[in-house]
């Protein structure tokens, strides 16, 4: 067999593989866009909707308010601030106690959750504590938050701290009970002790759990930092909502909710990043 033959049938036999691999991309692609004009249709339908029937008073416009009023009231906060100050100010106040709970609440969690699923006497004794503590509705602890650490960003990020501890420490209680026998074992016949162990496979091998209470625990972060304000603060955005509620002001009770939701998209938009950079082994998803 000649050369060029040679040559020809290797070209013939490497060209389907590449042309599938871009016809996937460009499927993915398609679908892509597909998905997000879909998304952006029924949020206009939606908000279109409501627009028409508030205007034509099918739906009472003082107590639902319509999308123009709502994008007014955020143009007035934006350009002229609010009654509290500045809204950059009023967000940054409510993202601070937000960010400082979390991360306070990821920490204790995570160190908590890996040291029960490790250490089984531990588990043993504080387990039946902690079903006791999670059973306790979070939310009714912070009007006694604010007792105990007055108006200021303290009692907000204790309520925070308490919503973020839960989720995030049985994610990681798990992840440590699920990491693979053999790997343990092997590191054992390697020579690893327990402080290896844990550090060099078990927290690895727990930090896709720990991650997937990441995304739902910062939402709930947001939450009590605002239910806080609500209760009693000095600025922020709950407070924002408290007062808007005051003076049946309905369009700024969805002001604000609109621009918590901005808040809570960019954070699950950077914790998204962050996760595909840390596990850029992972087969992506097909979601879009």
């Amino acid at each position: 067999m000649s050369p060029e033959v040679v040559g020809a049938s290797v070209v013939e036999t490497a060209g389907p593989a590449p042309d599938r691999a871009l016809s996937r991309a460009r499927a993915a692609r398609r679908r892509k866009a597909v998905v997000t004009g879909a998304r952006v249709l029924v949020l206009v339908a939606v908000l279109g909707l409501w627009e028409v029937l508030s205007r034509a008073e099918a739906i009472d416009p003082f107590n639902f308010s319509m999308p123009s009023r709502i994008w007014d009231q955020i143009h007035t906060w934006v350009t002229h601030g609010t009654a509290l100050g500045s809204l950059g100010e009023q967000i940054w106040f409510t993202l601070y106690e937000a960010l400082v709970g979390w991360i306070i609440g990821v920490i204790a969690g995570v160190v908590l959750g890996i040291a029960l699923g490790r250490i089984r006497f531990l588990a043993d004794v504080l387990g039946p504590y902690i079903k006791v503590l999670n059973s306790i509705p979070r939310i009714v602890l912070a009007p006694i938050f604010v007792i105990w650490f007055g108006l200021g960003p303290a009692s907000k990020i204790a309520s925070a701290v308490v919503l973020v501890f839960f989720p995030v420490f049985f994610n990681a209680f798990q992840g440590a009970r699920e990491v693979d026998r053999n790997l343990v074992a092997n590191a054992r016949i390697l020579g690893a002790g327990d402080r290896r162990v844990t550090l060099q496979v078990v927290v690895p091998s727990a930090t896709s759990w720990i991650f997937t209470s990441l995304h739902v625990s910062f939402g709930f972060a947001l939450i009590g930092a605002i239910v806080g304000e609500y209760i009693g603060a000095t600025k922020g955005i709950g407070l924002l909502v408290a007062q808007s509620q005051g003076t049946f002001n309905a369009a700024g009770v969805y002001a604000a909710m609109v621009i918590l939701a901005v808040v809570a998209l960019v954070a699950e938009g950077l914790l998204t990043f962050a996760e595909r950079r840390i596990f850029r082994w992972k087969p992506s998803g097909s979601d879009g």
